[in-house]
């Protein structure tokens, strides 16, 4: 794995240990990296399947969460999985949308607010891997 292109997408967050349980649960997101910057807990979660990790930055106030139009977006398994995670996520009682079947190419998805109101997205069907597949190659950025 190189680090080129798009690698990481960067969320402030209040309690790092609540963060970490949220995104391991609903995305499967893991730490591969944590660190202590002068008193600020920093952490890098991914699902281990392309180089591109969430890094996620402890401080005392959310402001701007990202919010249902700006969000992350993760592909799951089956329409099963969405909802057996929007069941938790209803039983955990946190705020959700869905889940929706939207059809082709937007798939059967739900939306889940993390514990400081960032919004999650769950899918199934989105064939984003297929369309990125299908759209030809990209020429390699041109150097200086």
């Amino acid at each position: 794995m190189t680090d080129r292109g798009l690698t990481h997408v960067a969320l402030p967050v209040r309690e790092m240990d609540r963060s970490l349980a949220f995104y391991e649960k609903y995305a499967r997101l893991q730490v591969v990296h944590e660190r202590n910057d002068d008193g600020v807990r920093v952490a890098w979660i991914s699902d281990r399947t392309r180089p591109f990790v969430v890094v996620l930055i402890e401080v005392p106030e959310v402001r701007n969460p990202l919010l249902p139009l700006a969000h992350l977006g993760v592909g799951v398994e089956s329409r099963e999985r969405v909802d057996e995670l929007t069941a938790a996520a209803k039983a955990d009682g946190l705020t959700l949308y869905g889940p929706t079947d939207s059809g082709y190419p937007v798939g059967y998805w739900a939306l889940i607010s993390d514990p400081d109101h960032h919004t999650l997205e769950v899918a199934y069907g989105q064939e984003v891997g297929l369309t990125v597949e299908t759209a030809g190659a990209v020429d390699s950025p041109k150097e200086p």
